[in-house]
């Protein structure tokens, strides 16, 4: 909010001077939209007559719409100019936005309103303050939110778009900046599909994109180079998150480049199952577990899913059904723990832990020492009272760092041969998809 009536005072000024500019991107005044989760979707408010406020010190959200080239925009220095914080871009009106949206012929949801977009933003402030990370935006599609963040003071957002038809209006809006921005045909989600050869956009190998752009592989247990902001696919949210936790855990795609930070909208169903605890039978799965074992999870923001638009060229539902609660998309962070890897649970390792985990929690209700005594006759009573566990627990009643340090006993254990795993694997060749 503090953004927001600094934003107010600016044109006021800038009104009783008669100085109105705004370079080479014209537009009507911006529109304050009064938003609340509990309104109808996309109700804008009304601006209210407010008292001039009193001169305040300088702030952090006054110093976010402050921007400096990026490193990739020194060449074309001179050809445009840099926006300033008495300059704004005109994030256009939802009914426009709508339109556009809808002329997508693809299951995808959109962000329109302005007032959702800058909730987003507000919800993302530290994040645009760090001048270090780079942020990639998945399918902006009308770009209300890719405006909304350079608004709000991101120094550097990458817009991987997979339709060509939002491309026009997004590539103008990256020849209007002096590199605040910059267009890719890419569908993140289809980033390093299996096989090898050349690609056709939107998909495109990880570590093309990464070099495209300038963008260097960094140690693990450095600070996050990348955070990837937008919406979870309906059709394929859990095959995805599954693709991405088998890369996470060997170090592939985009985590060959570090820690790089997930910051997605997801169903509300699937946030359950991701943060579900042990004992929860119906919703503590082998997902879930992966995931809390290696990132640090924050819920910033639930948003009905009435707030954003909605388009398929079958007519897929709105809202999918589920036996869960599911009124929402649910905004959350995913982090990469930096203490993910030790000496055990190596890049090498990291898929043999992610097949542990989906074998031991395929049935939660089933005894712990009987799995490891299938895998190792005779173990399983050893490797409970090394870790003081009760020999009656339930694979579903272990916690995820239990389930590591078990992982890494198991490892250093004489009793289990290096390939304690693959038999049981072998077995269960047509039972080990995701779950």
């Amino acid at each position: 909010m503090a953004t927001q009536s600094y934003r107010l005072v600016v044109w006021a000024v800038r009104a009783a001077r008669g100085q109105m500019r705004r370079g080479q991107l014209r537009g009507p005044s911006p529109v304050v939209r009064a938003y609340s989760i509990d309104a109808a979707p996309f109700a804008g408010g009304t601006l209210k007559p407010q008292a001039q406020p009193q001169p305040e010190k300088p702030s952090h959200c006054h110093s976010l719409t402050q921007r400096n080239l990026s490193a990739v925009a020194l060449s074309s220095k001179g050809q445009c100019r840099p926006l300033s914080r008495y300059d704004f871009l005109d994030v256009g009106e939802v009914e426009e936005h709508t339109k556009k949206a809808l002329a997508c012929r693809t299951l995808r949801r959109f962000i329109v309103d302005p007032a959702l977009a800058q909730l987003v933003a507000d919800k993302l402030e530290g994040d645009l303050a760090d001048s270090r990370a780079v942020l990639f935006e998945c399918n902006p599609g009308p770009g209300v939110l890719t405006r909304t963040l350079l608004n709000s003071g991101a120094q550097r957002v990458i817009a991987l778009e997979s339709d060509k038809q939002f491309l026009p209006d997004l590539q103008a809006l990256e020849n209007s900046l002096d590199g605040q921005l910059e267009v890719v045909h890419c569908d993140f989600f289809k980033l390093d599909p299996i096989g090898q050869g050349s690609m056709k956009p939107p998909a495109m190998y990880s570590e093309k994109l990464f070099n495209d752009l300038g963008i260097s592989q960094v140690p693990w247990t450095a600070d996050v180079p990348v955070k990837v902001v937008g919406i979870f696919a309906q059709k394929n949210e859990r095959s995805m998150l599954w693709k991405l936790i088998y890369a996470l855990y060997e170090r592939l795609s985009v985590f060959r480049f570090g820690r790089v930070e997930l910051i997605m909208f997801i169903s509300e169903k699937e946030y359950t199952k991701m943060v579900a605890s042990p004992g929860e039978m119906k919703n503590y799965l082998a997902l879930g577990c992966l995931w809390q074992m290696a990132c640090d999870i924050q819920l910033l923001h639930k948003e009905p899913w009435s707030s954003f638009v909605t388009t398929s060229k079958h007519g897929g539902l709105a809202i999918p059904k589920s036996s869960l609660t599911n009124d929402h998309l649910c905004l959350v962070r995913m982090t990469p723990r930096r203490d993910l890897f030790t000496d055990t649970l190596t890049t090498s390792t990291g898929a043999t832990l992610v097949m542990m985990i989906k074998q031991c929690l395929a049935k939660r209700k089933a005894k712990l020492v009987d799995r490891l005594n299938s895998w190792s006759p005779g173990t399983g009573q050893k490797l409970l009272l090394q870790m003081e566990l009760p020999e009656d627990i339930f694979t579903g009643h272990l916690y995820p760092e239990e389930y590591k340090k078990l992982f890494e006993a198991m490892e250093h254990s004489e009793e289990f041969a290096q390939s304690w795993l693959y038999e049981e694997i072998l077995e269960n060749t047509q039972n080990t998809g995701f779950q």
